[in-house]
């Protein structure tokens, strides 16, 4: 089989697993048995992997569970290819902001259909599986529009849920409220009243938007619709202002007349496929600052220093393995500090100072010795 037939073969089995997911099955395979064929194949078509495989001692044909592999540090995706195609067979090149070491992350993907199914499949269950038919919302961005931030993945995420989860297409004036970098303040309020009464609202933001929303209001309240549920990611350290997180979330709250369980966090990287949501719209138990992930990707908190996984309750950082990221690192560790608790994944920021020692090591390893400069 040759190497694009192979990808193939494997974003099949991953969107299999999805598809499961979305009509309540079990999954067609086991997780092991779809990263262990990952591993391989990437160790084959990725230079870097195979390098950072040799240097542990890593055999990608003896790999069985997903565990057994090595994970790619996310500061990689700056410094080397982290792709299993020819970089002319990209459809899409995902960066990053490049804001650790200097340069930008570059993830590129040779096919968007996995990430796309992904993507909606969780988002949808987490955050609209309420909402269809009759009730299906009406979708605001509080970001750029695809078109205008086409290397983002975040843009290209919100864009697909303003395509799929919307009642009907809407113009990217009626869609998007940020443009040319400012808030289209104007034009969002004009928008929010137009709807009053109407169908409820997804409003999709970055944690920076909205407290650039909120100083721009200075107290005014947009209520939405009922039913109305406001996405939020990233924080807001090294921004225009630093707010806590469950002092932003009150403010969101009251502003758009939503109640706090209906703002509702989500976690993603350019590095991967497929996101984190807390669970707080769909689980009475849950709580905020509390992630779960799709059951195709899992979350383990390991060591800085040897990456090796740490007991439940304790502090790491995030090795993320999933399986939606066939054609680059399956398996990923960040710099974000996290720990296993009851109903998910505890988010507790970036872990400070430099890349983590272990992380710089197989950074050095998949460089061949080269360095991080």
């Amino acid at each position: 089989m040759n190497k694009g037939a192979e990808s193939d073969a494997l974003h099949a089995r991953v969107r299999a697993c999805i598809r499961a997911f979305e009509r309540g099955e079990p999954a067609p395979e086991a997780f092991d048995a779809i990263a262990a064929d990952l591993a391989r194949f990437q160790a084959t078509h990725v230079p870097g992997y195979a390098r950072l495989c040799a240097a542990r001692g890593v055999d990608p044909a003896r790999v069985r569970r997903a565990g057994d592999a090595p994970a790619v540090p996310t500061d990689a995706f700056k410094l080397a290819p982290v792709f299993a195609f020819d970089a002319s067979e990209a459809a899409v090149t995902f960066r990053t902001s490049g804001t650790t070491i200097g340069a930008r992350g570059a993830h590129p993907m040779r096919r968007t259909d996995t990430y796309d199914a992904a993507a909606l499949a969780f988002g949808r269950a987490m955050l609209a599986r309420d909402l269809g038919g009759s009730a299906a919302p009406v979708v605001l961005v509080l970001g750029p529009s695809p078109q205008e931030a086409p290397d983002s993945s975040l843009a290209h995420m919100c864009g697909l849920f303003a395509r799929a989860l919307a009642a009907a297409p809407e113009p990217a004036e009626r869609t998007y409220f940020v443009r040319g970098g400012a808030l289209a303040m104007a034009g969002l309020r004009a928008r929010v009243g137009d709807l009053a009464g109407g169908p409820p609202v997804l409003l999709l933001a970055t944690s920076f938007a909205l407290v650039h929303l909120l100083d721009a209001l200075a107290g005014e309240v947009l209520p939405l619709p009922p039913r109305s549920r406001v996405m939020q990611t990233g924080g807001t350290k090294g921004k225009s202002r630093e707010i806590a997180a469950d002092e932003l979330r009150r403010e969101v709250a009251r502003t758009f007349a939503v109640g706090e369980r209906a703002v509702i966090g989500e976690y993603g990287m350019t590095e991967l496929s497929s996101q984190l949501w807390e669970a707080t719209l769909v689980d009475p138990a849950a709580r905020h600052g509390v992630y779960v992930e799709p059951p195709w990707s899992r979350v383990i908190p390991v060591t800085p220093d040897t990456l090796v996984p740490v007991a439940d309750g304790e502090t790491g950082i995030a090795r993320i393995e999933d399986l939606a990221n066939v054609d680059s690192a399956f398996a990923v560790a960040t710099q974000d500090r996290v720990r296993r608790v009851a109903g998910g994944i505890e988010l507790l920021g970036r872990a400070p100072g430099a890349v983590p020692r272990g992380c710089s090591i197989a950074i050095d390893e998949m460089l061949g010795g080269e360095g991080v400069p």
